[in-house]
C-alpha cells in the first residue's frame, strides 16, 4: 500500500562528530544494546539516496503499561495494555559530515556523546529573524537555573530579557528568513519556523534528493555566514577546545570534588532533555557503588558524597563513569526508562586559573571572551566604589540578613528599615513587592545581601530591577511606598515628584571578604553590570559597596547590651 506524504515535515536534524563518512563507522557508533532493546532491523539505502546511509528501525515494547498496576489497584478492575513506540533512525554521510534524523523515538538511538551540540543553535542564530523569537532556552550558571521563555506570536530579542553575557542561550526558535530549501520551493519569502539547541528541528524535504539538498543548504548556511549582529553574542561564550587547558581545569574539579561543598558545583539539567527531566518520576544515580541511588529527584548531595570518598585524581573520572538513569515510573523497572546519561552532564562548576574564569556545563568547559571580560571588570571596578554615598555598620556574624537590617536605625539614625516591609499592588497582591532593604537619609534605596555564591547576588540584583521598575510604572505603588515612608518619618515623607535615583548593592561577600573586581564571583559581575545597565538607562545611578564583618560578641557581652 502506498501512503500519501507531503512534501516537507518537520524533523529534527543532528550532525553528528567523530564519525567517519561510511556505513560501516555509522553502525560501529550505535549502541548495541539499545539497538536489541528496540529488536532493530537495518536497511542500507544509499542508491536511492546517492549517499552512504543507514536506516534503523525497531520499537520500544512493554507487555504492560506502567499505570496498569495503578488503575487496578485504584479501582479493582484488571487492566492490561501492552506499549508500542516505534522508533527510526536515518544516519547519512553529506560531503564528508554525519547526520541523524529521528523519527518517533528514534533519537533516542543517537549516542549523546556523538551529537554535535551547538549544531542546530549556530544555524538558527544565523538565519532566524532577530525580532520574531518565538521561544528561548538560556541558563544561568551558578544557580544551576534554566529559564524558558514562550512567545507564540514572536518577539524582539532585546525584549526577551536576556542577560548577555550572564546567561547561555542552549535553544532558539523563531521565524525563518528567506533561504533555497524545500519548504520555500516556488516562494522564497515563504516563511516557515526553527527552532535550534543541539539538533535543529524544521520543515525538511521528504524525497531523498530535497533532503539532501536542504542538509547542504544547512551546511553551508554554517559555513559561509556570520551570526546575525543581535544574536551574535550567543557565540560568545564557547567550548574550551585546547586539551592542555581541559586537563588543568579537571585537575582544579577534581581537588573542588575532595573539599567541602562551597556552592561552586550546583545540579544543571542536560540541555537536550529537559522533557525527558519533567516526565521522570525516579531517578537513579550510581557513582562506583554497587547499588544505584534511587530517589525522585537528581540528588546532588549523594552524587558530592560519593565524589569525596573517592581517590585523588580519580574523583572526574568517577563522575564521568557514573550514570543517571530516568524512570517514567516510580517502580523503576527495566521497561521504564526513559534515558541513561552520565553524572558528569549533570553538573556545573566554577573553576578560575589565574586571572581567567571557567565553567564545566553539560559535560563541556567554557569560558569568558578575554575582551568581554576586562570590559566586565572595567565596569565592575567602576561600580565597586572606595567613597560609599552610604554609612553603613558592620555586619556581626552570627546575625541573620532580617537582624542587620533592623540593626542599622538604631546604629545609624536616618536610616529606614523595609525588610520584608512591602508594598501591595493589583498586579502583586498576595506577596507585595519588597522596594528596598533600607532607604538611606537621600531617599537612595539600599539592597543588602550576604552571599556565598552567584545564586543569591542574582536574586538580589533581580529585585532591585523589580523594584525601580514597579516605582517608575505603578503609581498604586508609589503611593504605598510614600505612605510608609512618611509613617516611618513620622510625617516627613518623600519629596514631591520623588522617582528612585540611586540603588546601592550592599554585600557581606561569604565571611566578611573584601569585596572588590578579584572577589566578586566572576557570573555575578557579568549579571552586575547587565544590571547596571538596565537601572542606568532608566536614570537610577548605581553603586555596590562591601559590608565589613564584625566577630560575634560572647553571650555574657550581647546580653550586657541588650540590657543596656
Amino acid at each position: 500500500m502506498t501512503i500519501s506524504t507531503p512534501g516537507t515535515s518537520k524533523r529534527t536534524l543532528y550532525r553528528l562528530t567523530g564519525i567517519a563518512p561510511t556505513v560501516e563507522a555509522m553502525f560501529e557508533a550505535l549502541d548495541p544494546a539499545r539497538l536489541e532493546a528496540v529488536g532493530a532491523e537495518l536497511d542500507f539505502p544509499e542508491e536511492r539516496l546517492g549517499v552512504p546511509a543507514l536506516l534503523v528501525t525497531g520499537s520500544f515494547e512493554q507487555p504492560v503499561a506502567s499505570w496498569c498496576g495503578e488503575i487496578s489497584r485504584t479501582t479493582g478492575c484488571e487492566v492490561s495494555r501492552p506499549v508500542n513506540r516505534s522508533a527510526g533512525l536515518l544516519m547519512l554521510a553529506v560531503d564528508g559530515d554525519v547526520y541523524a534524523v529521528g523519527y518517533d523515538q528514534g533519537f533516542r538511538l543517537v549516542p549523546d556523546r556523538l551529537k554535535d551540540r551547538r549544531f542546530g543553535l549556530s544555524f538558527v542564530i544565523r538565519r532566524v529573524d532577530p525580532a520574531q523569537i518565538r521561544d528561548m532556552v538560556s541558563h544561568t550558571p551558578g544557580g544551576g537555573r534554566t529559564d524558558i521563555t514562550l512567545v507564540p506570536g514572536g518577539a524582539p530579542v532585546w525584549s526577551l530579557g536576556v542577560q548577555e553575557h550572564a546567561q547561555i542561550v542552549r535553544r532558539l526558535g523563531g521565524r525563518l528568513d528567506a533561504l533555497r530549501m524545500t519548504i520555500a520551493q516556488g516562494d522564497r519569502t515563504k516563511i516557515s519556523s526553527v527552532e535550534g539547541g543541539t539538533g535543529l528541528r524544521m520543515r525538511l524535504g521528504v524525497d531523498a534528493a530535497d533532503l539532501i539538498a536542504d542538509i547542504r543548504a544547512i551546511a553551508c548556511v554554517l559555513r559561509d555566514e556570520t551570526p546575525t549582529p543581535e544574536l551574535e553574542f550567543v557565540e560568545h561564550i564557547v567550548p574550551v577546545k585546547d586539551d592542555g587547558l581541559v586537563t588543568r581545569l579537571e585537575e582544579r574539579l577534581d581537588d573542588m570534588l575532595g573539599e567541602p561543598p562551597d556552592g561552586r558545583i550546583a545540579v544543571a539539567v542536560p540541555s537536550d532533555h529537559w522533557d525527558d527531566y519533567s516526565a521522570a518520576q525516579a531517578f537513579a544515580v550510581k557513582v562506583r557503588s554497587k547499588d544505584a541511588n534511587l530517589a525522585d529527584d537528581f540528588k546532588l548531595e549523594y552524587v558530592l558524597n560519593r565524589a569525596r570518598v573517592q581517590g585523588e585524581g580519580t574523583r572526574v573520572a568517577a563522575l564521568r563513569d557514573g550514570t543517571v538513569t530516568l524512570y517514567a515510573h516510580a517502580r523503576a523497572e527495566k521497561g521504564d526508562v526513559i534515558w541513561t546519561s552520565h553524572v558528569l552532564r549533570w553538573i556545573e562548576a566554577e573553576v578560575g586559573l589565574g586571572a581567567r574564569r571557567f565553567f564545566l556545563l553539560d559535560g563541556q568547559w567554557y569560558e569568558i571572551g578575554e575582551t568581554y571580560l576586562k570590559a566586565i571588570r572595567s565596569q565592575v571596578e567602576r561600580l565597586i566604589t572606595a567613597t560609599p554615598s552610604v554609612d553603613l555598620p558592620a555586619w556581626v556574624l552570627g546575625d541573620k540578613e532580617r537582624d542587620y537590617n533592623e540593626s542599622v536605625p538604631v546604629l545609624r539614625p536616618g536610616y529606614i528599615c523595609f525588610d520584608r516591609d512591602n508594598v501591595q499592588t493589583a498586579l502583586h497582591r498576595r506577596n507585595g513587592v519588597e522596594i528596598c532593604d533600607l532607604l538611606s537619609p537621600d531617599d537612595g534605596l539600599i539592597m543588602v545581601k550576604r552571599a556565598k555564591g552567584s545564586d543569591a547576588l542574582s536574586h538580589l540584583f533581580g529585585q532591585a530591577v523589580v523594584a525601580v521598575q514597579t516605582l517608575l510604572h505603578s503609581a498604586e505603588a508609589m503611593n504605598g511606598f510614600a505612605r510608609k515612608v512618611s509613617a516611618a518619618r513620622q510625617g516627613r515623607g518623600l519629596p514631591q515628584g520623588f522617582r528612585p535615583s540611586k540603588v546601592t548593592f550592599a554585600i557581606l561577600l561569604k565571611d566578611g571578604t573584601d569585596l572588590s573586581a578579584d572577589t566578586l564571583f566572576p557570573f555575578s559581575q557579568v549579571t552586575l553590570v547587565q544590571t547596571a545597565k538596565l537601572l542606568e538607562g532608566w536614570g537610577v545611578a548605581v553603586e555596590v559597596v562591601g559590608i565589613q564583618a564584625a566577630a560575634a560578641p560572647s553571650r555574657r557581652r550581647r546580653m550586657r547590651c541588650l540590657a543596656a
